[in-house]
């Protein structure tokens, strides 16, 4: 398979306008605050694939805790292949796949060790 048949696999938050032709995939647990379902414009909402709840709460989005953060993340992913799978199979296909989250900080964020890890697997 080359490159050239995989589509892309960029991140946004939530609250940014949707890019056309994006397959727009959610990866927070919770529903982010002021975001009606119709605005979110979403294609599918993947909670099982965001940190678990204790992990979300320990990081609490602090960049002191990143480093210990996205070695515990990618060790829940590796447990929990199925909808990892999923968006690896959605980018294989060739679909531009857009993972989207609610938290502020544009770089540190589960979103961005989501996709450094999909693109790990996805060849």
């Amino acid at each position: 398979m080359t490159n050239q048949q995989l589509g892309q696999l960029t991140t946004a938050r939530i609250y940014d306008e949707p890019v056309e032709g994006r397959y727009r995939i959610l990866v927070d647990r919770l529903w982010p605050r002021g975001v009606s379902k119709e605005k979110a414009a979403l294609d599918e909402w993947l909670k099982d694939i965001a940190p678990s709840g204790p992990l979300r709460t320990e990081f609490a989005h602090m960049a002191s805790r990143f480093e210990e953060f996205t070695t515990l993340y990618r060790e829940e992913l590796d447990e929990h292949p199925v909808p990892v799978d999923h968006v690896i199979g959605l980018v294989r296909e060739g679909r531009d796949v857009e993972l989207l989250y609610a938290a502020k900080d544009r770089e540190i964020n589960h979103a961005q060790v989501l996709r450094a890890y999909l693109l790990e697997h996805v060849e």
